[in-house]
């Protein structure tokens, strides 16, 4: 167990091994007065039972970081310590603390024989407890506490102290103080108090400027008298903390000037170095928030899904969250710190940083962003709230218990045609195929009829194609329900489902009869043929609810050209630099050809909500979803789209299952006026912050074999103009019963809750009979 170590002694002196057996005379005499007063068998087990340090498992914050491995996010973990190797310190604490605490400490034999023989005394006599230890004895204590241990506190000092001063190295035992002593503000070991105090470390491979100084770790180590203000007396007995109040700033200077001397006495500091030191007037603030570790940031709902995500790796599979957390590990996030920034600054509507269209509304107004990196899976940004502690309305997250927890599935609406779409594509449909798309139009395989509860599929608008238009036309000028229910039935809802299962949708919520609450469906339990008899053909006009991370999932899939990667949080873990865990990148083809890849990226470049201003190629989908049987007031309304370089989707709706209305009172929100315009900032800014080149990530033009040209009278190519209220529905005459209807790029309906475990907002009951677009 002994080792060597590089802080020398006074004068400069390194400590040596000598024999031990003249040491042990006068400490077994010291031990056994106090054993006569407790008792030669409680002796016999004190001696037996008294844990060395080899023997404890210290508490270590766990740092979870930002994907550049160097910003962290949060600090999880019941005490902030991170220790740090004896030998990886640097010299300033080392001796600051024997200065303070033990200046014989480097040539005592670990424990103060005076002192311990006065405590035997007074615990034969009866007199009171006495005081004074070694550091040695200072750890002991602190490990026997660790441990429970509550006999005697002077005899558990000595004997472990004897232990300690019999099997390790000076070294070794001020680097086991230094890692393990408390120093306030929660605080524990060194490091931790470096960071808390004055921002800085105490490795020695740190640049210089960051390193703790002298003078700094001279004001730590003043602390370790009293830690923390007297709770009977803080303002009387504050400590020695300089910012608590003006006494214990005078408390801090006098043991400063203490410890200097200390530092002189020893060699440590020449009489001229110390009269040229000063005291530093740089301790942070205190904060009364440093306990919350972030956590109740928005991206405390990444550190939910980062601990998910590692119960169910083989490092962590079954095993408490306190492994991760008092771990001491290092977890790099895919989070990037750019696009993260972009993301709250657009999706989080109170502040003054979102698009002015979502500025000012309802309290009951809530936003949900997700991007992925195409081809790799990586989570770059996600807002699911403002707060970690709070309702995750992006995706949902098993807790410890295995008990779901998240409120982020909501009916996709108009914007899952994409889904429809792609598999089209796949089968060899053209998007300049034409269909019949009336107003409305009966499906009597699929039960809506006329003389049926829902009525027959309506459109929400018409488009100047109808009633005979190309798919393109159908998707992008009016986003036609007719048309793509009966794409739906052509492919089959199986298709659909398992294009949108293969792409990133690995949940779907489905509606039970008899129970208000959508229930969730993991769409990868069963072939896609037994999955879809749980969902009717409105699967492919976005009745039924997926999450917002799903949905930017399946838009990175489509962006990498139909590489599907798995999303995740976790980059990889580390502990005392070494590997613990690492991403597994892997990608599964969706079997697109070139040629429907770009025929999907050609039509979906023409939704004019999708149109970025900053020279990148765009392609997406709005949706809406209307509140209940209403063809007027909507819950739900989404933007999802791309780039080559990013994915992401956007949900606009509100926490309570309520009709989204404005605060002058108007029901006129859908995707291209709610979502979209939350969308085109996060694309525009996070493609800008990351500084990549658009011209590396340009859409390729589609052959369109076979197909014959386009009458002119359609659509027009990609306008330069942003979207307006154009999209929405124009009047028409109300069905019986109202059928999915489309919004110029997309509309749908319902409140979702995600999970029971939490209690939800008040829902709207999907049905059939609600419209999308």
């Amino acid at each position: 167990m002994r080792g060597t170590g590089e802080t020398p002694g006074p004068a400069g002196a390194t400590t040596a091994s000598p024999k031990r057996k003249r040491r042990r005379l006068p400490v077994v005499l010291a031990v056994c007065v106090l054993l006569a007063g407790c008792g030669l068998v409680a002796g016999g087990y004190y001696f037996d039972s008294v844990p060395t340090p080899s023997d404890l498992k210290l508490p270590e914050s766990t740092t979870v970081f930002y994907a550049d491995g160097r910003t962290p996010m949060a600090k999880l973990g019941a005490q902030n310590r991170t220790i740090v190797p004896y030998d990886q310190m640097n010299d300033s604490a080392k001796q600051a603390i024997v200065a303070a605490e033990d200046r014989t400490f480097w040539t005592n034999r670990g424990i103060d024989f005076k002192g311990v023989l006065r405590a035997a005394w007074a615990n034969v006599s009866g007199g009171q407890r006495q005081g004074a230890s070694t550091l040695t004895q200072q750890y002991a204590r602190i490990a026997a506490d660790l441990r429970g241990v509550t006999y005697s506190r002077k005899l558990r000092e000595a004997v472990i102290a004897w232990k300690l001063d019999d099997a390790y190295t000076k070294e070794e035992i001020l680097g086991f103080y230094l890692n393990t002593v408390p120093f306030g503000r929660g605080a524990y070991g060194i490091e931790a108090a470096a960071q808390t105090y004055f921002g800085k470390t105490v490795r020695r491979d740190a640049p210089p400027e960051r390193q703790l100084t002298q003078a700094e770790a001279m004001v730590l180590c003043a602390m370790v008298k009293q830690p923390e203000a007297d709770p009977a007396d803080p303002e009387g007995t504050p400590g020695y903390d300089p910012r608590r109040n003006a006494l214990a700033k005078q408390n801090s200077i006098d043991r400063w000037n203490y410890i200097r001397d200390g530092m002189v006495k020893l060699g440590y500091l020449t009489p001229q170095q110390a009269a040229d030191l000063a005291y530093p007037d740089t301790v942070r603030p205190i904060d009364k928030d440093a306990g919350r570790s972030d956590l109740d940031r928005p991206t405390g709902l990444v550190v939910n899904h980062v601990l998910a995500e590692l119960r169910g790796t083989e490092p962590f599979r079954g095993k408490p969250d306190e492994v991760i957390r008092d771990g001491g590990y290092r977890i790099v996030t895919t989070i990037d710190k750019r696009v993260q920034d972009a993301a709250e600054a657009a999706a989080d509507i109170r502040r003054d940083t979102a698009p002015r269209a979502v500025r000012g509304q309802p309290r009951n107004w809530q936003a949900a962003l997700v991007a992925v990196e195409p081809g790799t899976g990586r989570v770059l940004g996600y807002y699911g709230g403002d707060k970690g502690s709070g309702a995750d309305y992006a995706g949902w997250y098993s807790d410890e218990d295995g008990q779901a927890r998240g409120f982020g599935q909501h009916p996709p609406g108009s914007s899952f045609k994409v889904y429809d779409l792609a598999a089209a594509v796949r089968d060899g449909i053209s998007v300049k195929e034409r269909f019949d798309s009336p107003d409305t139009k009966e499906f009597p395989a699929s039960g809506r009829t006329k003389g049926s509860a829902a009525g027959p599929i309506r459109n929400a608008e018409r488009a100047p194609c109808q009633p005979d238009c190309a798919l393109w036309e159908a998707t992008v000028v009016a986003s036609l329900n007719v048309t793509y229910f009966e794409l739906t039935e052509r492919l089959g809802t199986d298709k659909v489902i398992e294009m949108a299962r293969q792409a990133g949708v690995e949940s779907m919520w489905e509606t039970v009869r008899g129970n208000p609450r959508p229930q969730r469906v993991d769409l990868r339990s069963d072939p896609a043929d037994e999955v879809a008899k749980r969902f009717s053909t409105e699967v492919g006009i976005g009745q039924y609810g997926i999450t917002v991370q799903d949905h930017a999932n399946g838009m990175a899939t489509f962006a990498a050209g139909g590489k599907r990667a798995d999303a995740h949080f976790v980059r990889s873990v580390s502990k005392d630099d070494e590997e613990v865990w690492t991403e597994q990148l892997r990608t599964t083809d969706l079997g697109l050809d070139r040629e429907a890849v770009d025929q999907l990226d050609w039509t979906l470049r023409r939704v004019r909500a999708a149109k970025l201003d900053n020279g990148w190629d765009s392609a997406g989908k709005t949706g809406t979803w209307q509140a209940g049987k209403s063809t007027t007031q909507n819950v739900h309304t989404w933007m999802v789209g791309w780039t080559g370089a990013l994915a992401s989707a956007v949900w606009l709706g509100t926490t309570d299952g309520k009709p989204l209305r404005t605060s002058d009172g108007s029901y006129d929100v859908y995707g291209s006026t709610g979502a979209a315009p939350i969308w085109r900032q996060f694309m525009t800014k996070a493609t800008e912050a990351m500084k990549l080149d658009p011209g590396k990530y340009r859409f390729d033009e589609p052959k369109f074999p076979g197909d014959t040209p386009e009458p002119t009278a359609s659509a027009p190519p990609p306008s330069t103009a942003a979207p307006t209220p154009s999209d929405s529905p124009s009047p028409s005459p109300t069905p019986s019963s109202p059928s999915p209807s489309p919004e110029p790029t997309g509309r749908p309906t319902s409140r979702p809750t995600l999970t029971p475990t939490l209690p939800p907002p008040p829902t709207i009951t999907p049905t059939r009979t609600r419209g999308p677009r």
